[in-house]
């Protein structure tokens, strides 16, 4: 089926959501708050059923000129001795592709890219949703792509369920050298990783307690093995991206809302129109498991080919989110509790009995 969809958010999930929309022949706008996208250079492991989902995008060669695999990766103790090792090799040999990392600009160019291709899907910058019942009065179907503070979520869904914080911070850089190891190093209430990102450079990501500042940063971890304090280093605190950890609480009962919400203004004889949720706006997760752009990518790809298939009119609309929300939701939020639950304890401070557990991981 066809019919008119507006994406409010145009990160991963949204741009990801308006090329589905638009492959399957809708006449789709997208707006974005900010007035202009958000660049930052983080690395995103895209595991390879996200993969699979961006090559029927057909954004997946632009992805792989850019990606890195990600193998040979540990997890270590503070001096360096490793105690488990990641199970990229198990990931690559039953998916017979490896985990790719890539930065976050070079995904939202691919994604643009593949937009851009229809010559026709306007991206409004600067456009912040005030009333989204009056904005969904004249679509067929209005996407939530906002992030975790979604207006979307709130409209529908009221504000019950909200960013929650979980007492970390984690800050965030890239080094122009290569190290030459690779995974995460857990501590006592703090740990620090390291992954691949492109050719000479080194992606960093480090969480500490909230409190803990720029200036402490490096002290926090000048005892740990090399490469962390010359990573530290060798990157300038003013490039350093610092984020709260925060996750979506408690678990929405529906990614999905088929009208308006009773108190709204809608214009009268309007139809509103139902509303979807992908990405951080239904779930969003710790970063722990590496998964938050991959679940907005398979949210995007889930949604728009159950569009596709359903048969036209406000009936086929209706069928096809329900089938969304039963495909999604409950895979979506398992993965956000596996990452809130590997969060508490990669950053316990009882590391004997951590780490005595984590040793006992197949190798």
């Amino acid at each position: 089926m066809t019919g008119t969809a507006t994406v409010v958010g145009a990160g991963i999930g949204g741009l990801a959501t308006a090329i589905g929309l638009r492959r399957a022949g809708w006449t789709v706008t997208v707006l974005e708050r900010r007035t202009e996208l958000e660049r930052y250079g983080a690395a995103f492991g895209i595991h390879p059923t996200a993969q699979s989902a961006l090559d029927r995008l057909g954004v997946g060669d632009a992805l792989r000129d850019h990606a890195v695999p990600y193998r040979d990766a540990h997890i270590r103790t503070p001096d360096g001795r490793p105690m488990a090792r990641l199970p990229l090799e198990r990931i690559e040999s039953k998916a017979g592709r490896p985990e790719l990392l890539i930065s976050r600009p070079y995904l939202l160019d691919a994604l643009l890219a593949g937009l851009d291709a229809f010559g026709d899907v306007p991206i409004k910058l600067g456009e912040r949703v005030a009333d989204v019942d009056a904005l969904a009065a004249g679509q067929d179907l209005v996407i939530g792509a906002d992030g975790i503070r979604s207006a979307v979520r709130t409209a529908r869904f009221g504000d019950r369920s909200g960013p929650r914080r979980v007492g970390t911070v984690a800050w965030i850089g890239i080094a122009d050298f290569e190290s030459p190891v690779h995974g995460e190093t857990w501590g006592s209430g703090r740990f620090f990783g390291l992954t691949p990102v492109e050719p000479g450079r080194t992606n960093w990501y480090a969480t500490v307690p909230e409190a803990t500042t720029a200036e402490e940063l490096r002290a926090s971890f000048a005892g740990w093995h090399d490469p962390i304090p010359r990573i530290l280093d060798a990157t300038d605190p003013a490039t350093w991206i610092r984020y709260e950890m925060r996750h979506l609480y408690p678990a929405l009962p529906s990614f999905v809302s088929a009208g308006a919400r009773p108190a709204s203004r809608v214009p009268t004889g309007a139809r509103p129109a139902p509303v979807a949720l992908v990405g951080d706006a239904a779930h969003a997760m710790t970063p722990n498991l590496g998964q938050g752009a991959c679940t907005a990518i398979l949210d995007a790809d889930a949604l728009t080919r159950a569009l596709a298939a359903a048969p036209p009119g406000p009936a086929g609309i209706a069928g096809a989110l329900r089938a969304y929300d039963a495909g999604r939701r409950r895979s979506a939020q398992r993965t956000a509790l596996g990452s809130r639950t590997l969060h508490r304890f990669m950053s316990t401070e009882r590391t004997r009995l951590r780490d005595a557990a984590v040793r006992l991981l197949p190798g």
